[in-house]
């Protein structure tokens, strides 16, 4: 039953298999300049990467300019694209092919029950999924650890480390647990629509959904985030005014934590927002953003900066428990499935 379930499988294995391994020849040939950069700005003589401020900086610039971008992105792209991949290509056909051509009349006549047949076909595709979805994160994660380090790549004023919601997914254990769900998903959804395409499609969607809602709705309340408020005095020259007019100031003390808001407050608690009018205070003060009167007419306002956030601290611990979440419902998708098939009546 294994040999028979490998033989049918092997082509589906290595027409991702053979991408995986050019992508990981690609990040074992680079990472050694990657490290050097990091190397050369000092931020492995620092305690905390996030308190070397200027070295910081500077190999973030460095980083910019460099080849290493495309790395950093196309690793994590990889680790997104490997779950939809597994779910779609070896989980949708995995019970829906024999529906569809009639092949199932046959295999589940034999000596080997249905039950065990599909039981079979689920672990040793499954775990294989799960265990190249973990080693692909190991890779990755080892050769992404300097950009890590110093606070994750920088978009705009922001900063795309391993506990933000866009790259989560691609750290730790996770992957092992999405490779394991939209396996499994697959499974189900070619089972239920007995055609293969149908099921592809259907897995696609719902892995989408995952990944949009995963992080949204369900990953900030895994941990009551931690609120911090704090007198602030804006600086335009650093901080960001949005077109509402709300003010974004920056924060640069808590290195890897994944900031979930960031408001500037008044002292009676609202959100501020910068007057719009041309003939303001505030417009004429600010007018040239770095002179002292636009300092000293924020200090008048006598602002707070309000500020929730997950700790870098609690990264593997919202690992351990997302994770969690994805493999106990695999298991449950795994057992539908499962028992789907054992009831299956042309």
């Amino acid at each position: 039953m294994i040999w028979l379930t490998w033989r049918q499988f092997r082509v589906q294995a290595l027409a991702l298999l053979i991408p995986l391994a050019a992508l990981a020849v690609a990040l074992v040939w680079t990472e050694p300049g990657l490290a050097h950069l990091y190397s050369a700005n000092g931020l492995n003589r620092c305690a905390v990467p996030g308190d070397c401020g200027q070295r910081t900086t500077a190999f973030l610039t460095a980083l910019q300019a460099s080849k290493y971008p495309l790395g950093y992105f196309v690793g994590g792209a990889a680790l997104y694209l490997f779950p939809a991949v597994i779910g779609a290509f070896w989980g949708a056909p995995l019970i829906a092919r024999e529906l569809e051509a009639g092949t199932f009349r046959l295999a589940w006549n034999q000596s080997v029950t249905r039950t065990r047949w599909t039981l079979v076909k689920l672990a040793l595709i499954g775990l294989t999924a799960m265990a190249i979805a973990g080693l692909a994160s190991v890779l990755i994660s080892w050769w992404a650890a300097p950009v890590d380090a110093a606070g994750g790549f920088p978009v705009g004023h922001t900063q795309l480390g391993r506990f933000s919601p866009q790259v989560f997914a691609a750290r730790g254990l996770v992957p092992i647990g999405f490779a394991a769900l939209t396996f499994t998903i697959g499974v189900l959804a070619g089972v239920l629509a007995r055609k293969i395409i149908p099921a592809m499609a259907i897995t696609l969607v719902l892995f989408a959904g995952l990944v949009y809602a995963l992080p949204a709705f369900v990953l900030p309340h895994l941990a009551t985030p931690v609120t911090q408020v704090a007198a602030v005095i804006p600086d335009l020259t650093r901080d960001q005014v949005l077109p509402s007019g709300e003010v974004i100031v920056a924060d640069n003390s808590l290195p890897g934590a994944w900031i979930l808001s960031n408001q500037t407050i008044t002292p009676s608690g609202q959100v501020f927002t910068v007057p719009q009018s041309s003939d303001s205070a505030f417009a004429s003060a600010c007018a040239n953003p770095a002179q002292p009167e636009c300092t000293a007419w924020f200090a008048g306002q006598h602002l707070r900066r309000e500020i929730s956030y997950q700790p870098a601290s609690r990264f593997w611990q919202l690992q351990a428990e997302e994770t969690g979440i994805l493999l106990a419902i695999s298991l449950a998708l795994a057992g539908a499935a499962t028992w789907r098939v054992r009831h299956y009546h042309p």
